[in-house]
């Protein structure tokens, strides 16, 4: 009998903001003999953090985390290592999110209410370089590869902000003051005062009501 060398299990960061639901992951995955889970993440700030330390293969990012979205935080950790696969979780099947999420380049889109079925499979095919995506959001991918239909004007506006101005625009639009701001991300009241300003000129706004909008139709957050 040849013996086979040890394989290489696949290393998976846990990304989402509910101890409970980590676990829940966790377990799930662990059931399969090819996965390791090396970290969890309860934030889009702290899988950035982790993702430079632990160097996993696959990362599973909930799209609603807090101080910085899912979405960001993945488009962050793109920026610095290209080969970590992205998978997002999400309870949305909306064309916007999917969409945005493909742009910012994850390789797989699941959805929650499939998770049972859907996570491990998607682990497997992201590490063996494929795509994997639900099969509600396949359906939403091909109509809108159907119809046409293109991103929305202004992104590259957004693409001008700093990561920081990208966090005091995500809380601002979770209905933050200044004050709380400032608190969350260690930085004075007058120092969210100037990026505040700065993300309201780069974007070409006016009112708070403005951004917020902007916010929820860009899927930086999401609608309760």
């Amino acid at each position: 009998m040849s013996s086979n060398p040890v394989e290489k299990k696949i290393r998976v960061l846990l990304a989402e903001d509910h101890t409970l639901v980590r676990q829940g992951f966790r377990r799930i995955l662990e059931d399969d003999p090819h996965i390791t889970v090396v970290g969890e993440a309860g934030t889009g700030l702290a899988a950035i953090e982790q993702t430079k330390t632990l160097k996993p293969d696959v990362i599973i990012m909930d799209l609603a985390m807090p101080e910085l979205g899912g979405l960001e935080a993945s488009a962050e950790i793109l920026k610095f290592d290209q080969e970590v696969k992205i998978l997002i979780l999400s309870m949305y099947s909306n064309e916007a999110y999917v969409r945005k999420a493909l742009d910012i380049g994850a390789r797989g889109y699941v959805l929650k209410n499939a998770i049972e079925v859907d996570l491990t499979r998607a682990v497997l095919a992201l590490a063996e370089g494929h795509n994997y995506l639900s099969p509600e959001i396949s359906k939403v991918v091909i109509e809108n590869m159907r119809s046409g239909a293109r991103g929305e004007p202004g992104g590259d506006l957004y693409d001008r902000l700093t990561l920081r101005e990208k966090e005091v625009l995500q809380l601002i639009a979770q209905g933050k003051s200044n004050k709380e701001i400032a608190t969350l991300l260690n930085i004075s009241v007058n120092t969210v005062a100037v990026h505040r300003a700065h993300v309201m000129e780069t974007l070409g706004f006016h009112r708070t009501a403005e951004l917020v909008l902007y916010a929820v139709k860009k899927g930086i957050v999401v609608p309760p």
